[in-house]
């Protein structure tokens, strides 16, 4: 056996002072991996052999990178060309269309730990509009308030948690708790950076989907994007133009559900039932896998034995509820905090609805294993004010500036519906659809129902556990808080079934 590192990333100012030095080399390039690794499966060389032939032939190389991902359709192989790329001066609306690409990784800065200045992007749409004075001054309404927010709310928290306080260690984490409560009466079209990590599969469709987006601020990162990796990776990326499928599929999509909601919309809601099965808060659980424990039972029994899957559902409906338990128990007995659930969990759905803020959807929406389909913000859907904020009497002056964001929202939406979303804040709602499984749902509680976790979506993650539990006890029997762990391990694990 023999295991090689193959390669690793490199800072690019690395790679300009290596270009510098040697100005004739053109393997500073992640073209040479992809092509080496795609001609593993015809070429008898070792991949080590083989990556020092397209070391020293790059055109070459090339050349078989497009045949092979461009000719014969096989775009894995762009997924070993690897970038790192820094996004600098975006808005944070712009940042949830760029994190919807679910392969791809980010770290973005955080409104919960950075004092924010005043920063922010003033779209194109609405200075073409004549709006932007309004815009301007709505935003700087917002951006003051968070600052006289933020001082009331440090002082509050370090007197109310003032056996915290007194330690020097524990100062940053309380100026925390003001600015995570402070930032919900900033714009959407605050200022932000973050680094992407991402393979030039995921490149070419970020380029296109981006380039069809119909802000143009996602139009202007489309194109800067592409400026920056064209020349790095030419065989790898090819179709960056929108496509007609980009650009009208959505448009079609919406001209038809508005025909059918006319139609139908009404006579359904007025004489049919709500398909919401359970409901709590700002959650509703509209479908979960039928007889859910049953499958995942059957799942067990057919991962570790050889039996055909309709005879382990057959089994796994035979059986009582003392047995399924103890079956799923035998997957969970060695489980800690840290443990993933075993991949049969993932046999088990549930799709929710969540009516979330900005900033706990910010959180949400790091969870892109599962499906997330999202409607525009929605003024209807109310706002969500920290209870600090009332605690140190400032409700009323943030309702004032959230009414008066809305008007000018109001006045945006009547000419670009597309940016009128720039101008709301993070309390600012709109509803989810959110399919997820239970492994999945297992990471997502261990992270957000945990005792530091941020108040928000701790709450909304701990009704969509609650709601979710009453649907499939057994499958979710360890779910819960990292910090709650151990004391239901205990209940389960040291009590009789």
């Amino acid at each position: 056996m023999k295991v090689l590192l193959a390669g690793y990333n490199l800072d690019s100012d690395i790679i300009e002072e290596l270009r510098k030095a040697v100005p004739d080399c053109q393997a500073l390039t992640p073209e040479t991996v992809s092509a080496a690794y795609a001609r593993i499966s015809r070429n008898p060389l070792p991949v080590n052999e083989l990556r020092k032939e397209a070391r020293r032939e790059v055109e070459k190389a090339r050349n078989s990178n497009r045949n092979i991902v461009f000719g014969m359709g096989h775009s894995s192989i762009a997924e070993h060309a690897v970038f790192n790329i820094d996004i600098l001066g975006v808005s944070r609306f712009l940042v949830e269309e760029i994190e919807k690409f679910r392969l791809c990784s980010y770290t973005e800065k955080s409104q919960r730990y950075v004092l924010l200045k005043d920063d922010f992007v003033i779209p194109e749409e609405i200075k073409n509009a004549g709006l932007e004075r309004e815009f301007v001054n709505t935003i700087r309404e917002q951006n003051n308030l968070y600052h006289s927010l933020y001082k009331s709310l440090k002082q509050y928290v370090f007197e109310k948690n003032a056996d915290l306080a007194r330690d020097p260690a524990n100062r940053p984490t309380l100026e925390g708790w003001a600015k995570e409560d402070a930032r919900y009466v900033i714009s959407l079209a605050t200022e932000t950076q973050l680094g992407m990590t991402l393979n030039a599969r995921n490149l070419e469709l970020m380029l296109r989907r981006m380039a069809a987006h119909p802000l143009k601020e996602a139009k202007e990162y489309s194109r800067k994007l592409y400026a920056v990796t064209a020349d790095v990776a030419p065989s790898l990326v090819r179709y960056t133009d929108a496509t007609r499928f980009d650009t009208s599929t959505r448009p079609a999509l919406e001209t038809k559900a508005e025909e059918m909601i006319l139609k139908w919309g009404k006579k359904k809601w007025d004489e049919g039932k709500s398909r919401t099965i359970m409901k709590k808060g700002n959650v509703s659980l509209y479908y979960f896998t039928p007889r859910a424990d049953d499958v995942l039972v059957a799942a067990l029994i057919h991962s570790s034995s050889g039996h055909a899957m309709d005879r382990c559902l057959a089994i796994a409906s035979l059986m009582d509820k003392r047995e399924k338990e103890e079956m799923i128990r035998s997957a969970c007995v060695y489980m800690k905090s840290y443990d993933a659930p075993m991949r049969e969990f993932e046999n088990v759905d549930l799709h929710f609805e969540i009516i979330v803020s900005a900033t706990c959807f910010a959180q949400l929406k790091r969870h892109r294993m599962a499906t997330i389909i999202c409607q525009d913000y929605d003024p209807a859907l109310g706002v969500t004010i920290p209870p600090a904020v009332a605690d140190i009497g400032m409700t009323g002056r943030f309702r004032e500036v959230i009414a008066r964001t809305e008007d000018i929202w109001e006045k945006i939406r009547k000419v670009s519906p597309d940016a009128a979303g720039y101008v709301l804040t993070n309390a600012h709602r709109k509803r989810v659809a959110f399919k997820i499984n239970a492994r999945e749902l297992y990471h997502i509680v261990r992270l957000r129902a945990d005792q530091h976790a941020q108040w928000d979506i701790r709450e909304t993650t701990e009704r969509m556990l609650s709601v979710s539990r009453r649907a499939i006890p057994l499958t979710l029997m360890l779910a819960s808080g990292k910090d709650g762990f151990d004391a239901l391990y205990r209940r389960c694990f040291e009590e009789p079934i």
